[in-house]
């Protein structure tokens, strides 16, 4: 089942992320990677920007997408799910059903340009890689220059 996240779902969004986030050890450069991979004070600051949407299993969350409308496009921000409960189909569920709130024209994510599998999932779900990720990374998100540098943007028109 998917809702809205609430304050109170804090301590369980940073279990999955930090939890799913282990898969990019070893994957991205070394000097980006760190544990915890969010901190708590870091995930405050972003449920004050975004809304996180989650995906519950008997009353636990176990995937968590972020929903953030900014200027002219939506961004999708920290995408997570459990191992245990990857490849069951709750990323593609929580994924469409932030497609269906967009009301501008275009639905962008960004992440690690090492990260495969999470390029993969979103070009299996029409996402394309963008040709000036440079650009709307320093527009719409704000990271440090290095994960802009080892970084890829996928948009795709609403």
């Amino acid at each position: 089942m998917i809702r809205a996240c609430q304050l109170g779902d804090t301590k369980r969004i940073h279990f999955i992320i930090n939890k799913a986030a282990q898969a990019y050890e070893g994957i991205i450069p070394a000097d980006c990677y760190h544990q915890p991979y969010m901190s708590m004070d870091e995930l405050k600051r972003e449920m004050k920007r975004l809304t996180f949407f989650g995906w519950e299993i008997n009353g636990e969350l176990v995937g968590v997408m972020g929903f953030e409308p900014i200027k002219d496009v939506t961004l999708i921000r920290h995408a997570y799910v459990l191992p245990r409960w990857q490849k069951q189909g709750i990323g593609s569920k929580l994924l469409n059903h932030l497609k269906g709130l967009v009301t501008t024209s275009r639905l962008l994510m960004g992440t690690w340009a090492d990260a495969h599998w999470a390029i993969d999932f979103y070009q299996k779900r029409g996402f394309s890689l963008q040709p000036n990720k440079d650009e709307l990374l320093k527009t719409y998100w704000d990271i440090p220059q290095r994960q802009i540098e080892t970084s890829v943007v996928l948009g795709i028109n609403c």
